[in-house]
């Protein structure tokens, strides 16, 4: 049987990973710290980093066909195993922290329709009735992509359409609603110097808009089960205008609807009270519904994607042989129950913590950082060496100058994560080194190799006892 994902489905996929939970909150989201002009500015940089970091990875795919798993491979490629293990760390800490957060706002959608003042069953999704949920929910994606990952990837078909549908019905009534002078009456949001200038603005806006579009490396991680090379850059591309389009008009169609001060004093989902205001109860229950078919579709296309990635590295030799297995029907089954019972960990931690979806997701997005970072440098090192080309300086060129943007790109994000942020990504980060250490022992090597990778440790150390102490003393908080 020929298990190989062709071009709609590799669509649809890195479509339902990255269109998930954030597009229904995006229109609060992003006024709470910003004004209609800041926003702009926000998705235009976001959009051109976007486009240079898909270039990057669409001429991998066709440049170096022999590099399977995408981010994992890249970073190994051009930098060696030590952050290409970091690499594959930090992607799949990214994944098991999406599917985390996934599993948490389902349950604070449901709650809109079983919670009431006195009878608070799901909340915000960090409940013990929402955990065990939670839970159900997590392990019954698990058990559908043991059946199979084309599998999986077919029911993902139908739930992405399905998932298009409360979205496109907001989009109509948005238009109809919005009124230009309401968007333009404080673009700069000058009115609330609570939110800085706009240059602060911008830099709120930029983990919002990465998370949006985390997910789009979802077909290169799954390259080795495409059907070409070309299907993984065209999926990649196609996903992306699709989600670009879908985020800018939902964002900036909102402002249209409600003032930046109103907007930013929603709950979430914010788009079903926005759409409840312009056409009255019914729209918060469409878009409550479709947030609940939205996030599990993104939840089973997470899941595919969380059980590949340390499959694939240990495939490279980065990660413990043991992840590798596969079972009958071609699943990676340790991979993907050890990725299972991480995210069951943390959401275990976000009920102890009462840890929310926002929360989650900054530290999602700041630990995507150094895969993306480290893809987008090496396509730029590609591209410089000129050693694939076959003459082509046309390709080259455009190579060259997406791949410089989306290293500046990269480099911009970890200035606008902020440091609280990337000090509890290094505590994650820390752990990280017992399974390289686990990985050498296994295969036989020194547990670091060299002075470079002796310093990368040390930094990583550091930074996570940092995190713990400020943690300790109240100065960090979860």
């Amino acid at each position: 049987m020929n298990n190989k994902l062709g071009l709609g489905a590799l669509t649809a996929l890195v479509l339902s990973t990255m269109v998930g939970a954030g597009i229904f909150s995006l229109p609060q989201n992003m006024a709470a710290g910003a004004g209609p002009g800041a926003v702009m500015i926000g998705w235009l940089i976001t959009g051109i980093g976007m486009l240079g970091l898909v270039r990057v990875f669409y001429s991998l795919s066709i440049r170096k066909p022999h590099l399977d798993g995408g981010v994992i491979a890249y970073a190994q490629a051009g930098f060696g195993d030590f952050l290409g293990f970091n690499s594959a760390w930090g992607f799949w800490l990214n994944t098991l922290l999406a599917n985390t957060s996934y599993a948490v706002v389902v349950f604070s959608a449901i709650g809109y329709f079983t919670d009431s003042p006195g009878n608070i069953l799901f909340g915000s999704g960090n409940t013990w009735q929402a955990m065990l949920g939670a839970t159900i929910l997590i392990w019954l994606m698990h058990y559908l992509v043991t059946r199979g990952v084309k599998e999986a990837a077919l029911v993902n078909i139908v739930v992405t359409f399905a998932k298009l549908v409360p979205l496109c019905a907001f989009l109509a009534f948005a238009v109809l609603a919005a009124n230009f002078d309401k968007f333009n009456m404080d673009i700069w949001a000058q009115n609330n110097s609570g939110l800085g200038n706009v240059m602060d603005q911008v830099r709120y806006t930029m983990s919002i808009t990465l998370w949006v579009f985390i997910g789009i490396e979802g077909a290169v991680v799954l390259s080795g089960r495409a059907k070409s090379r070309k299907a993984i850059g065209h999926a990649t591309i196609i996903a992306l205008l699709v989600a670009l389009v879908l985020y800018v008009a939902v964002t900036l169609f909102a402002f249209g609807v409600m003032t930046q001060q109103e907007l930013a004093e929603l709950n979430n989902p914010s788009m079903a009270l926005i759409l409840e205001h312009i056409v009255g109860p019914w729209g918060a229950w469409l878009i409550n519904i479709g947030l609940i078919v939205s996030v599990c579709g993104a939840l089973l296309s997470w899941t595919v994607v969380t059980a590949e990635a340390p499959m694939v590295a240990a495939k490279q030799g980065l990660f413990p042989q043991w992840f590798g297995r596969e079972n009958s029907h071609g699943a990676p089954i340790t991979a993907l129950t050890a990725s299972t019972i991480g995210v069951q960990a943390f959401l275990i931690m976000t009920l102890f913590s009462e840890s929310t979806y926002l929360t989650l997701v900054n530290i999602a997005t700041s630990s995507i950082l150094i895969p993306y970072g480290l893809s987008a440098a090496y396509g730029l090192q590609v591209a410089l060496k000129n050693t694939c080309y076959d003459g082509n300086n046309n390709a080259r060129r455009w190579d060259l100058l997406a791949s410089a943007i989306a290293t500046l790109y990269g480099t911009w994000l970890i200035y606008a994560a902020g440091l609280d942020y990337l000090l509890l990504v290094a505590l994650l980060y820390f752990p990280g080194l017992l399974v390289l250490f686990w990985t050498r022992r296994e295969r036989q090597q020194p547990l670091l190799k060299g002075k470079g990778e002796l310093l990368g440790a040390i930094i990583i150390t550091l930074m996570s006892a940092s995190a713990v102490v400020l943690l300790a003393n109240g100065t960090l908080n979860i």
